[in-house]
């Protein structure tokens, strides 16, 4: 398929609609970006219903596929940690206490951004 070319209409769950082949079309679309291999997962029974709504827009692999990205990155970053304490020493309390104080503010300056948008959004 070239740039430009009208997108095949592809069938889910048994309807040839073109609105109801976007979703397919997008995964044909993430498919032919990136090398893909199917897997057999075991998940528990209660982790996949809470999952299941949230994963629906995108597709259950798509958000199996980011959660396990985001737990590959934060590996990599407990190792960052635990390198830098050998190199460095542990983080001691006072540092703790003043990264999460700093933590703290940061958080407080997103709510009070959130909140002038929303006030904003309503004045207008």
């Amino acid at each position: 398929m070239s740039p430009g070319d009208p997108a095949p209409s592809v069938q889910v769950g048994g309807a040839s609609d073109r609105e109801k082949s976007s979703k397919a079309i997008d995964t044909l679309s993430m498919v032919t970006c990136m090398a893909t291999k199917k897997v057999t997962v075991t998940i528990p029974e209660d982790l996949l219903e809470e999952i299941r709504s949230e994963a629906a827009e995108r597709g259950m692999s798509a958000y199996i596929a980011e959660a396990v990205r985001l737990k590959r990155d934060r590996d990599r970053l407990l190792e960052l940690v635990d390198w830098l304490q050998e190199e460095h020493g542990p983080v001691t309390e006072s540092e703790q206490a003043a990264a999460l104080e700093e933590l703290d503010e940061i958080d407080a300056e997103h709510e009070r951004r959130a909140a002038g948008k929303g006030a904003a959004g309503e004045a207008a």
